[in-house]
C-alpha cells in the first residue's frame, strides 16, 4: 500500500532545512572581514597621530602642522634646548626610580594579598593598595601637597623637586605593579613552592629561587607600565614640582599655551623610539624565556615517560 503523496507546498516544507535559532545573521566571510576592518581601524587610531607626530618632526617649517620640506634642524635645535633636556633628563630619572621602587613594593603588596588569605586588616589594606587606581589624580596630587607643606612646616624637609614627584608617582605606580605581580601570582601553581618546601628550602630560598623566577616576566610588564605611566604624568607632577624641578611633560604643557614648535615633536620621537626599543627588547626577552621554559617542560615530561 503506496502512501498518498504530499501537497506541493508541504513538501517544499519538509525538503528546506529548518533555520536554527542560533544562526548567525551573517556569515564567516563577513565576519572576518569586519574582523580585519575593526583591527586596521583600531591600530590606526593608535598610532596614526603618533607617526604624523614623528614625521612631522623632520619639518623645516616652524609650525608643527604645516609641512614644508624634508629638515634636521629642529633635532640640532633640540641639543641646545637646555629647558627640554634639563626637563627630560628629570623625567628619566623619576621615571626609573619610581618603576624600581614600584616593582618592589608592588611585588610585597601582590604576594601578602596572594599568599596570606587571612590576617587582621586585610581588607583594608587590599582597599588601600587599589585606591590610587579609581582616586582622581588631582585629588592624589593635592592631598600630597597638602601633607608635604606640612611636614616641611614641622621639620624642614622635604623640599618640593625630585624627591616629592617621585613619592607621588611611587603611590600611584606601587598600585599598578601590585595589580600585575598579583594577577601572575594566582595563576601560580602552588605545588611548585610546596615541593621546594618538601626538599628543605627555608620560605625565603622558596620566593628567591622558585617564585621570582617564575613571575619575572609579570615584574619586567609591570616595571615597563610604571616607568611609562612616571614619564608622562602631568597632574601630580604639577603639584609637586618645584623651583627648578620641571619635568619634561610640563615643559611641553607650558609652552602648549604659547604656541609649540617641531622641536616638541623632536623630543616626541626620542621618546617614541625609546619607549619602543624598550619593549620589543622586553618582548624579545620573555620570548626567549617562554620557549626555553616551555622545552624544560617537555624534557621533563620525556625524562618521566
Amino acid at each position: 500500500m503506496t502512501a498518498a503523496p504530499l501537497p506541493p507546498d508541504v513538501a517544499a516544507a519538509v525538503r528546506a532545512p529548518a533555520r536554527s535559532p542560533n544562526r548567525a545573521w551573517f556569515g564567516p566571510a563577513f565576519a572576518r572581514g569586519f574582523g580585519l576592518w575593526w583591527l586596521v581601524a583600531t591600530f590606526l587610531f593608535l598610532y596614526l597621530p603618533m607617526a604624523s607626530l614623528v614625521i612631522f618632526s623632520f619639518n623645516a617649517s616652524p609650525l608643527p602642522t604645516v609641512w614644508g620640506g624634508f629638515s634636521l634642524d629642529w633635532y640640532r635645535k633640540l641639543a641646545g634646548d637646555t629647558e627640554i633636556i634639563s626637563g627630560l633628563w628629570l623625567s628619566l630619572k623619576i621615571a626609573f626610580l619610581s618603576a624600581c621602587a614600584s616593582v618592589v613594593l608592588g611585588t610585597f603588596a601582590g604576594f601578602t594579598l596572594v599568599k596570606y588569605r587571612r590576617f587582621r586588616g586585610r581588607t583594608f589594606f587590599g582597599g588601600m593598595v587599589n585606591a590610587p587606581l579609581v582616586m582622581p589624580e588631582v585629588i592624589q596630587g593635592l592631598s600630597l601637597l597638602l601633607m608635604m607643606v606640612a611636614i616641611q612646616r614641622a621639620v624642614g624637609f622635604p623640599e618640593r623637586g625630585l624627591f616629592t614627584i617621585w613619592l607621588g608617582h611611587l603611590m600611584i605606580g606601587m598600585s599598578y605593579a601590585a595589580v600585575v605581580v598579583q594577577s601572575r601570582l594566582q595563576d601560580l601553581n602552588p605545588s611548585l613552592e610546596e615541593a621546594a618546601m618538601d626538599l628543605g628550602a627555608r620560605p625565603f630560598q622558596v620566593f628567591r629561587l622558585v617564585t621570582l623566577p617564575m613571575i619575572s616576566q609579570a615584574l619586567v610588564s609591570a616595571w615597563l607600565l610604571t616607568f611609562s605611566l612616571s614619564l608622562d604624568d602631568v597632574v601630580v607632577s604639577a603639584f609637586l614640582s618645584g623651583p627648578g624641578a620641571t619635568t619634561m611633560p610640563l615643559v611641553i604643557f607650558s609652552r602648549a599655551r604659547l604656541g609649540l614648535n617641531p622641536s616638541v615633536n623632536a623630543v616626541a620621537t626620542v621618546i617614541i623610539l625609546t619607549v619602543a626599543t624598550m619593549v620589543t627588547l622586553a618582548s624579545l626577552w620573555v620570548a626567549r624565556n617562554e620557549r626555553r621554559r616551555a622545552a624544560e617542560i617537555s624534557e621533563a615530561q620525556q625524562d618521566d615517560e
